[in-house]
């Protein structure tokens, strides 16, 4: 069959291009979701319940510093004051068929990319398209280091806290599954999606939505936001919330050096 030129496709060629990179997309994330439901133990008992354990990376690195400074902490405790307990008929069944889901969502997070990226390529000119080359690489590096960043930082500091927060001796924490998968769901996704602001910040730039300069002049207002977003994806205490607030300042600033990058490049090829 031969390749159709993108300048004559109509927009219901066009429509019909993303449907079927919608459905190779999503059938990528079937196909890891499938993956991911056959190995269940491996998922849940080392990956979605690993925080739950004092022998998480995490929580040794806390108390070996807190040790270090001399500082009483509940991450050198022999276990997370609470138990994991299932209340419903279906509800580990669920539990493992939504997990798959997000984990092949996670896993097959580059191929998406991919199918994303041959949709929107073709619009792009010459120059562009060689500018972007390791466009998929990059965004699926960002997006890993969040997913890792979230598991390994946000997540546990969560549980610990939560669990070890108490309004009353005469209450014992018994969790929902689904309330802890949750947490290490969305801690890790929203992480993963959050390290992707300088992919998001080029492609504003690309078109003239975002500069350098606005970057800048609003620095101050996106530390406050930076500020409000940490204080909602970790626990309320200070240490924490600089922990997640530190990488999203780094990465802001990062995206501020992409956006001035992209500029001088459109300066260059108007200008020759």
């Amino acid at each position: 069959m031969a390749k159709v030129d993108v300048n004559e496709m109509s927009f219901l060629d066009h429509l019909e291009d993303l449907r079927w990179h919608l459905i190779r997309a999503t059938l990528g994330v079937f196909v890891a979701a499938i993956i991911a439901f056959t190995m269940k133990t491996f998922i849940f008992e080392v990956v979605i319940f690993g925080p739950t354990e004092m022998d998480f990376p995490t929580y040794r690195w806390l108390c070996a510093a807190a040790n270090k400074i001399g500082v009483e902490t509940t991450f050198c405790a022999a276990e997370l004051p609470f138990i994991i307990q299932n209340r419903l008929v279906a509800g580990q069944f669920s539990m493992h068929i939504w997990t798959s889901i997000f984990a092949g969502l996670i896993i097959a997070f580059p191929y998406v990319l991919y199918q994303a990226w041959h949709f929107i390529s073709p619009g792009l000119k010459t120059n562009e398209r060689k500018n972007s080359k390791g466009f998929i690489v990059i965004a699926s590096l960002l997006f890993f280091m969040g997913v890792l960043f979230g598991y390994y930082v946000i997540t546990p500091l969560s549980l610990n806290f939560l669990a070890n927060y108490t309004i009353s001796s005469k209450i014992s924490n018994e969790f929902d599954a689904s309330s802890v998968i949750a947490i290490v769901r969305s801690s890790s996704l929203a992480s993963g999606l959050v390290f992707e602001l300088p992919i998001i910040i080029y492609f504003l730039t690309k078109v003239g939505l975002v500069t350098p300069q606005i970057l800048r002049k609003y620095r101050k207002f996106a530390l406050v936001i930076v500020l409000i977003l940490a204080a909602v994806i970790t626990p309320p205490d200070i240490a924490s919330q600089v922990i997640v607030a530190i990488p999203i300042l780094v990465l802001y600033q990062v995206s501020i050096y992409i956006s001035a990058i992209v500029v001088k490049r459109q300066k260059k090829e108007s200008s020759s």
